[in-house]
């Protein structure tokens, strides 16, 4: 069992290169500019998750939802955002099967709020400000 884990841990990087050789051939520069534009967006998928991670956090939270949930979409997002940094296609695709997976929301809770009215004692009316 620790030969085929090893195996398939050396045939991963093996596999990343011999893709990336094969694309090189075949579209050129094209391959260099597609591997800086991916590791651009993880860096940016890295900072907007660190800014929006305590957002998250508050909003769940406030919601009564639980924070496990708003850790691990957060921890999802940084893996994906780490992996598109990594040069490969292999690691591109596993980052964009990352970023697909929905996330549960606690449907109830906004459900809940979003059919209570926020006061009941508002007045509806038209205003005209004269001078």
């Amino acid at each position: 069992m620790r030969i085929i884990s090893l195996l398939a841990i050396l045939a991963f990087p093996v596999a990343e290169i011999w893709i990336l050789i094969n694309l090189a051939h075949q579209y050129g520069w094209w391959l260099i500019l597609y591997l800086v534009v991916m590791a651009m967006l993880g860096l940016q998928l890295i900072r907007d998750e660190k800014l929006l991670f305590s957002g998250r956090m508050m909003e769940n939270l406030n919601q009564e939802g639980n924070p496990i949930k708003a850790i691990f979409g957060s921890a999802r997002n940084i893996i994906a955002g780490i992996l598109l940094i990594i040069p490969g296609v292999i690691t591109d695709l596993i980052a964009v099967v990352l970023l697909l997976i929905p996330v549960n929301k606690n449907k109830q809770a906004t459900s809940q709020y979003s059919q209570q009215a926020a006061n009941d004692d508002v007045i509806e009316g038209e205003f005209h400000r004269e001078e």
